[in-house]
């Protein structure tokens, strides 16, 4: 088990994973701060001045003027604004996956079809894989 664990880590498995796991990750903060600073301003400007990050519902019933308030306070809430943006980056991060994924299918080469037929060894014409007889030559397939 030791030497199948060492051929995993030579092979480049876990590297390619790390080095995945850290390009995702630094791609998903890049996606956030799209979300939160490109996008959803003017989206919010759009719909009446409406800061999205600082939508939320206080639980404690009392009223907070900023969702900083609100976490000084630890008071419990709903926070739409936050879920909204997180719903957001969500949803453009899995169209980029999309889309990359999409992309690299295109350049990948495509697998050959597994052969239905073989060559008769007696007469070389094409029959079925399954065939006990050569219906050409009549010879014993194999």
């Amino acid at each position: 088990m030791l030497k199948e664990f060492k051929n995993f880590l030579i092979k480049g498995n876990v590297i390619d994973m790390a080095v995945g796991f850290i390009f995702g990750a630094a791609f998903a903060t890049v996606v956030k701060s799209l979300v939160s600073n490109i996008i959803m301003p003017p989206v919010g400007l759009l719909l009446g001045n409406v800061d999205f990050s600082s939508l939320f519902i206080a639980l404690d019933g009392k009223e907070y003027v900023s969702l900083a308030d609100l976490e000084k306070a630890g008071a419990p809430a709903i926070k739409l604004g936050v879920f909204f943006n997180d719903v957001t980056s969500f949803v453009i991060l899995g169209f980029v996956m999309f889309m990359m994924i999409k992309g690299y299918s295109k350049i990948m080469p495509k697998e050959a079809p597994a052969p239905t037929t073989k060559v008769c060894a007696e007469c070389g014409m094409n029959i079925p894989l399954i065939a006990k007889k050569c219906p050409h030559c009549l010879s014993e397939q194999g």
